[in-house]
């Protein structure tokens, strides 16, 4: 986008005395009331966020399947209808242009939904693809739906409240359309902070319905209004890698640890397999690590990671965890310096600062169901 766009909730972002800011184009709230309140909010009650930034692509007709099989890491024969499946989208040279969901409607037709900033190039990418398909569609589909994430322990109980559905039997990474607050939504129990929550899509104009009523029925609950800010502590407390920071067109799956997104061996192959393989066989040079800082300092995106005094990786993204009470943060190393206890150092600002490899996640998921289909 060249301009600062606006979801259907600005207006509610701005009588909640959100703080705004520019992210990629759309003009989000950062934070309420302060971003280490709401990331303690989501991991122990509910909190309520407003990703309506997300892209949303439609892809359907009879090659559809056949046409993102070719374009996902990930297999998608391995899910069925009603399962959503974490996928990436690849270049030739096995880098990861976006991580996304693929959401499986039907045999026929499915629901993409990718990162902001990546979503007017993902799209042009699979409409130039799908022209060797036949009989595909591809819809850019992003200013019809809004999108609500309701994340924490409660987001459940919550939710009973403003739909019939027996949310109960919703399993993780699945999804039904049903009614929510009156509206036709597609509810999905997926999320980006590890607690167990729902991802809400629906109509752009009923976005705001939506959000409201949420708001009067969480009440009773406590309910948290979550900016961006808390949004990206709690996934890098999952050590959930972010497009743009950990992960980009210049690092493959196999770099980033998630190589468990790569069926290399799934028929017919995809873009990027064959890169893969190579590096498969031959090993990383580098890995995304876990660091959690000993000594006092923040590690910040594009720190230096340090062993022995030398200069071995970069820091990727960093915060203090609420949750720990420590500073911990993503990075790429040597992969014979990622196993965890290993000993290094962050150069921030001049000083050279002790951490300690950690393994990913920093803190336990817990959703409801941990293990993802596919």
């Amino acid at each position: 986008m060249t301009s600062s766009g606006k979801t259907p909730l600005y207006q509610d972002h701005i009588d909640a005395g959100a703080r705004m800011v520019d992210f990629h184009g759309w003009l989000m709230p950062i934070f309420y009331s302060s971003i280490l309140d709401e990331s303690k909010s989501v991991r122990e009650n509910v909190g309520m966020f407003d990703i309506s930034h997300m892209g949303e692509v439609e892809v359907k007709g009879e090659n559809a399947f056949a046409l993102l099989q070719n374009l996902t890491s990930n297999d998608l024969g391995a899910i069925e209808q009603g399962q959503a499946q974490y996928t990436a989208l690849l270049n030739e040279n096995g880098g990861i242009l976006d991580d996304l969901l693929v959401y499986k409607i039907s045999e026929e037709r499915f629901f993409l939904c990718l990162n902001s900033s990546n979503t007017e190039s993902d799209v042009n990418w699979i409409a130039d693809q799908a022209l060797q398909y036949p009989d595909v569609e591809v819809r850019n589909l992003s200013r019809h739906y809004g999108m609500i994430s309701i994340q924490g322990p409660n987001s459940e109980p919550l939710l009973k409240l403003l739909t019939r559905r027996d949310l109960s039997k919703i399993g993780y990474y699945h999804f039904v359309v049903t009614l929510v607050g009156g509206h036709s939504v597609l509810l999905a129990r997926t999320g980006y902070t590890g607690e167990d929550g729902f991802e809400i899509f629906c109509e752009w104009r009923e976005t705001g319905s939506l959000w409201k009523q949420a708001r009067a029925r969480g009440k009773s609950f406590g309910l948290k209004l979550i900016g961006l800010g808390a949004r990206d502590i709690l996934r890098l407390e999952m050590g959930y890698s972010l497009h743009g920071a950990d992960i980009s067109a210049e690092t493959t799956p196999y770099e980033a640890g998630l190589g468990w997104i790569v069926k290399i061996d799934k028929p017919g192959g995809f873009i990027g397999c064959n890169a893969l393989k190579k590096q498969r066989e031959a090993g990383v040079k580098r890995a995304l690590v876990g660091i959690e800082m000993i000594g006092r300092g923040i590690p910040r995106g594009g720190y230096p990671i340090l062993s022995g005094g030398a200069r071995v990786g970069e820091i990727t993204s960093g915060a203090m965890s609420p949750t720990l009470g420590k500073a911990v943060g993503l990075g790429y190393a040597p992969p014979e310096l990622a196993e965890a206890g290993t000993p290094l150092a962050v150069d921030i600002r001049g000083k050279m600062v002790e951490a300690v490899v950690k393994p990913k996640p920093f803190v336990s998921a817990r959703v409801k169901k941990p293990a993802l289909p596919g």
